[in-house]
């Protein structure tokens, strides 16, 4: 009788699922929803309220059309920001891999040296020269590499230490 007269609902027995089923138990604090839930609803709110409150500072400001177009990108912004983008997938059908098959591919040879022709594998030296070699090759006096070492290595300590050079004073 008291419930009736005051309009209050007397407390439930059973916990409340929330009430976007999201599997977690709401509350009647949070409007029958998880904590998550309401907390993605008050933010939502706000966002809007902003989203709102600037648009209307848009329009009630006077200035010159290049700033009204900036800020109506920056709320466009704003309200992609809001918006939650998922991307799927989508594995290759089998009619784009069949077409793709019937192109011979060129296969490679085994990597040799490039002065013995010995097989290398996954264990060969490339050098500057570009060309690739075998533990007893990979030296550039063994297989008379083009490559200058001597101009490089200048070049090198040229651009690591520049030349300072003083302005002249004017003497007195």
């Amino acid at each position: 009788m008291e419930h009736e007269e005051t309009g209050c609902h007397p407390p439930q027995e059973g916990p409340i699922l929330c009430v976007n089923n999201c599997g977690f138990f709401g509350s009647q604090a949070n409007m029958n929803m998880c904590s998550k839930c309401y907390k993605d609803l008050i933010l939502k709110q706000e966002q809007a309220k902003f989203a709102a409150s600037s648009i209307e500072n848009i329009v009630n400001r006077s200035t010159s059309d290049n700033e009204k177009e900036s800020a109506v990108a920056d709320v466009a912004n704003v309200q992609n920001d809001m918006m939650q983008v998922k991307t799927i997938s989508v594995p290759a059908s089998n009619s784009s891999t069949s077409s793709e098959a019937g192109d011979p591919k060129v296969k490679d040879g085994p990597s040799r040296c490039n002065s013995c022709k010995k097989r290398v594998g996954l264990t060969g030296f490339k050098c500057r020269c570009g060309y690739l070699f075998c533990g007893s090759h990979r030296y550039s006096d063994k297989h008379d590499c083009p490559f200058d070492y001597r101009s490089a290595g200048q070049d090198a300590i040229a651009k690591a230490n520049p030349v300072v050079k003083a302005e002249k004073l004017d003497k007195i």
